[in-house]
C-alpha cells in the first residue's frame, strides 16, 4: 500500500473500534496485541485502526437475536 493510500483511509480510535463490538477499549488493545486485528501506531505511540478492517471483522460476528414479545 502507498503512504498516499495509507493517508486517505480512515482511522478508528480504540474507543471507537470498541463500541463498535460493545466490547471494553482495553479488550481492542489486546486483539492488536495478540493479532486478531491490525493496529497503526501514530507518532506519539496510540493505536489506530483501519475502518475498512473494523468493518470486515465486525461483518462476521454474530449479532445478538431480537425477540418479539
Amino acid at each position: 500500500m502507498t503512504t498516499h493510500m495509507q493517508q486517505s483511509e480512515t482511522l478508528l480510535t480504540p474507543s471507537e473500534v470498541a463500541a463498535l463490538f460493545r466490547v471494553d477499549p482495553k479488550t481492542v488493545t489486546r486483539w492488536a496485541k495478540a493479532g486478531k486485528i491490525s493496529s497503526i501506531r501514530t507518532l506519539g505511540g496510540h493505536r489506530r485502526y483501519r475502518e475498512s478492517e473494523v468493518r470486515t471483522l465486525l461483518g462476521d460476528v454474530p449479532q445478538p437475536r431480537v425477540t418479539g414479545d
